[in-house]
């Protein structure tokens, strides 16, 4: 008969080499989620969900469609909520997070034994009296050896992908605001070439019955309708830009059909009284960026790795076999049975390969990881330097416009008038006047522009995100159909 308990014994052997580890935390249906969500709620104070089944997709879908209905105009702040909600890329994200769980849970599995069962003697009269029955499992010992440097390994990649997937939400949470500042001033600049182009209208009429009295020669009249005509080229291409901003806008919330009628505001928020004092803006960012605590981690894995390399280099695979023979035979008319237990050994001899060129190639990638995660702080230190000097300088430059330019041009137009209705300066002198306010004014709307992107990148600048394919810099080259606060 068959030992059972010799059996048992071969069975449960994997059990006594290695701890008990569950891998309850890696098999949850949300794994990691709630560190990402908690990670990124600090940043942008919004919401966000993984959409795992039907349910929850109709809850976010409602939210959304709430959140469009109850604002007549999208603010920046609903925008970015709409998009942690809807945009569809960040789930995906949300999905690779969910396969590097499974993977960390897979690590804290056990290798499944190889039975295997055999017999001799079957089908031949002769040899039917000495039948013997083998039974083998083999279990691979070198991978007991290491799983717990191969969990570890797993769980660390496990953090990575939740850092992961913080920076991927961080970095829609940026797009989108620079999408909206982009696309509300594409808007303004159309409603400031409207107001101009109105005033050229008026001025081209001007220059039309002058001419009819003579007091405009044919060459004077034709540069104010070239000017009039230009203008209207203006503001074509300045629709067109701010409509492509609204649709990147759209893109990044994630909408669609009927969900297209939105409006956005016709302008930008004016300028604030100050500008926010960001002095240990590196520490802050060093301290801070997810980014950088995802190059730690990968040079973390890397040390894990080598050190596995380096525990596996002379032996690669190490499997230990355990089983039993049972032997029947007829002797003197009685039959008689006979089990055995066995156990062999089986690894591979390094003769040809001893792990040298494992162990260079383990060492060499983390000479990179090492000198990745230095370039990155370096890398990180400088671009919160920038973020911070750009915020800075734009929200001058934009003052300077505001408080200097805009009101000087103001100033020479109004005394231009005076001085035509007054019969001292003539038609030309007030209509350059005009067309020198219509572009300090233009200038003004993009310098404001400026500051609120610079603005919008300084969260990224310190917490990560910033990273975008977006069109960010790109000149907004005016645009609006309405002049109105109603929106577009």
């Amino acid at each position: 008969m068959i030992d059972l308990r010799k059996l048992t014994t071969a069975l449960a052997f994997p059990l006594v080499l290695s701890g008990c580890v569950t891998g309850a935390e890696y098999s949850g249906k949300e794994a990691g989620f709630t560190a990402v969500s908690n990670k990124t709620a600090i940043v942008t104070a919004k919401e966000t969900v993984w959409i795992q089944s039907q349910s929850q997709a109709r809850s976010a879908s409602a939210q959304v469609k709430s959140l469009l209905a109850r604002n007549k105009s999208l603010d920046v702040e609903t925008a970015v909520q709409i998009a942690l909600l809807n945009n569809k890329g960040l789930q995906a994200v949300y999905a690779d997070l969910g396969d590097s769980a499974a993977d960390a849970w897979q690590s804290t599995m056990f290798i499944n034994p190889t039975a295997s069962i055999g017999t001799t003697g079957m089908g031949t009269p002769e040899l039917e009296a000495f039948k013997t029955i083998e039974g083998m499992i083999a279990t691979n010992i070198l991978a007991l050896a290491t799983r717990n440097r191969d969990i570890a390994i797993a769980d660390t990649r496990f953090r990575q992908a939740q850092l992961i997937a913080a920076v991927r939400t961080l970095q829609v949470a940026a797009n989108t605001r620079r999408a909206w500042i982009g696309a509300v001033a594409g808007w303004e600049n159309v409603g400031q070439l409207q107001r101009a182009q109105a005033a050229a209208d008026a001025a081209s009429e001007l220059a039309e019955k002058l001419g009819e009295t003579g007091a405009m020669t044919k060459g004077a009249q034709a540069r104010e309708h070239v000017f009039v005509a230009e203008l209207a080229g203006e503001t074509a291409k300045a629709r067109l830009s701010a409509r492509l901003a609204k649709e990147e806008l759209t893109r990044l919330m994630g909408l669609w059909g009927m969900d297209l009628d939105y409006q956005i505001p016709n302008s930008l928020p004016p300028l604030p009284r100050s500008v926010a004092k960001r002095d240990t803006i590196e520490a802050e960012a060093l301290r801070n960026r997810i980014d950088l605590q995802v190059a730690k981690l990968e040079l973390e894995v890397t040390a894990k790795s080598y050190g596995l390399t380096e525990a596996t280099r002379y032996v690669t695979d190490l499997e230990i076999l355990t089983g039993f023979e049972t032997e029947r035979e007829i002797e003197d008319d009685e039959k008689k049975t006979r089990t055995t237990a066995q156990v062999e050994l089986q690894f591979s001899i390094p003769i040809f390969d001893t792990g040298k060129a494992r162990m260079r190639k383990a060492e060499v990638a983390y000479m990179r990881a090492a000198n990745q995660l230095a370039e990155k702080a370096v890398n990180v230190r400088s671009e919160a330097r920038s973020a911070y000097e750009a915020y800075r300088s734009n929200y001058d430059i934009a003052r300077h416009y505001r408080n200097n330019v805009v009101p000087l041009r103001t100033k020479v137009e109004e005394e231009s008038l005076l001085t035509y209705n007054g019969m001292i300066s003539n038609t030309f002198e007030l209509l350059t006047d005009t067309r020198d306010k219509i572009n300090s004014i233009l200038l003004s709307v993009n310098a404001k522009r400026d500051f609120w992107l610079a603005e919008a990148n300084l969260a990224p600048a310190i917490y990560g995100g910033g990273a975008t394919n977006a069109s960010a810099e790109t000149e907004v080259a005016a645009a609006s159909e309405s002049s109105g606060g109603g929106g577009h």
